[in-house]
């Protein structure tokens, strides 16, 4: 079953929307990483469990490394208000 391509996939959509239920990046780097794992399944990579669960995990550290990068805390974050919503 974890050479099966769409199960990857179908494993990453569900990730996808354990991070649109819970917010804070924390699943979509792994669903990023579960849905690439498939699409390489998909191209025809044979490889055992053991290797293939690390390119599953080096594949999600370097989605969550990206989207730390782009979307992740930046210093002086805070919102100010300048104009009420009532003028």
């Amino acid at each position: 079953m974890w050479d099966v391509w769409w199960v990857w996939i179908a494993g990453g959509f569900a990730l996808g929307v354990a991070e649109v239920l819970l917010p804070g990046f924390i699943f979509l780097g792994f669903a990023i990483g579960a849905v690439l794992t498939g699409i390489l399944l998909g191209f025809g990579l044979a490889v055992s469990l053991a290797l293939l669960l690390l390119i599953f995990a080096l594949l999600s550290l370097a989605a969550w490394i990206v989207l730390r990068a782009t979307l992740g805390v930046h210093k002086g974050q805070v919102k100010l208000w300048d104009k009420d919503i009532n003028e």
